[in-house]
């Protein structure tokens, strides 16, 4: 578990179909433990079941379990090898990604890996690598799976020819500036980047993109903002804006994709879709470093 992430219990909840909001909540995610309980007709998967967890720590992994009713903790990540049919890496400390994730790939064992994949190039470069051996590795941010954003998705071309899209949210880039991407590339039917220029300060993130088709966007993300993820897209008919609320739908539908996948033996989410949002994200940290370079990205 990662400091302020909620996906652990979040997620084994939703698919576990059981729920202590008192636990959650004494984590520190009451806004968690209020979408299951507004939602809680529709948790649970049929056909599939949070068996074992781990954690950095036994209490942190006794309380995820109790959060959500899963039967086994285990000492060490390894121990759930040949006990599980897939694994969910719900950690976004990206550094720790390569590390982690590796002794399940290895194994052949079906993995998500949660939102940023990589943060440099290296670890990105690691996990291609493995996808073409054939290993099974799916990861993005539940954006992708937006009610809002699919709305938008099926109504897109009644804007026009678009000019420009505009992205704002909160908090740091690299934890989230991959959300802001993600859910702008999903609308655009992962159309792909070209560059990206950081044109912003550390806090107060402002990253100017260009697709390869000439649209320009730009995402802003600043660290002591109040509000919720907003996107903007202006064509020459008309604009629309979008704002993302709905976490929990966003969540069981990227929970759903995972399980789909795995029946079928191979991710849903083609990786190079990922391998474009994660570039972006990298580039625009790269060009924040070099004082606001354009940086280009090779297909």
């Amino acid at each position: 578990m990662s400091p302020g992430n909620a996906h652990p219990s979040s997620w084994a909840s939703i698919i576990n179909g059981r729920f202590d909001g008192n636990e959650i909540t004494a984590m520190g995610f009451p806004a968690v433990t209020a979408y299951l309980q507004a939602n809680k007709d529709t948790i649970g998967l049929p056909g599939v079941e949070v068996t074992h967890v781990w954690a950095q720590n036994g209490e942190i992994a006794d309380r995820i379990a109790k959060s959500a009713g899963i039967k086994n903790v285990v000492s060490q990540p390894k121990d759930m090898i040949g006990q599980i049919d897939a694994v969910i890496l719900a950690r976004d400390d990206a550094d720790l990604h390569v590390e982690m994730a590796e002794p399940f790939i290895q194994e052949d064992v079906p993995i998500f890996i949660d939102k940023p994949l990589a943060i440099n190039v290296k670890d990105l470069d690691w996990f291609e690598n493995q996808v073409t051996q054939g290993k099974f590795i799916m990861s993005c941010s539940s954006m992708r799976y937006s009610n809002e954003c699919r709305i938008l998705k099926q109504n897109i071309s009644s804007l026009g020819q678009l000019e420009l899209v505009t992205a704002v949210g909160k908090k740091d880039w690299l934890k989230y500036g991959v959300q802001m991407v993600e859910a702008m590339v999903a609308i655009l039917d992962d159309l792909r980047v070209s560059t990206v220029q950081h044109i912003g300060q550390e806090g107060k993130d402002v990253v100017h993109v260009i697709f390869e088709n000439g649209l320009s966007a730009t995402i802003h993300l600043f660290m002591n903002i109040s509000g919720t993820f907003q996107l903007s897209f202006f064509g020459r008919e008309r604009w629309e804006l979008v704002e993302i609320k709905n976490s929990y739908s966003m969540f069981r539908d990227n929970i759903i994709e995972f399980v789909r996948s795995i029946n079928e033996g191979t991710p849903r989410l083609e990786f190079y879709k990922t391998k474009n949002i994660i570039q972006t994200v990298i580039a625009a940290e790269k060009s924040r470093r070099s004082g606001g370079e354009t940086i280009t990205i090779n297909i």
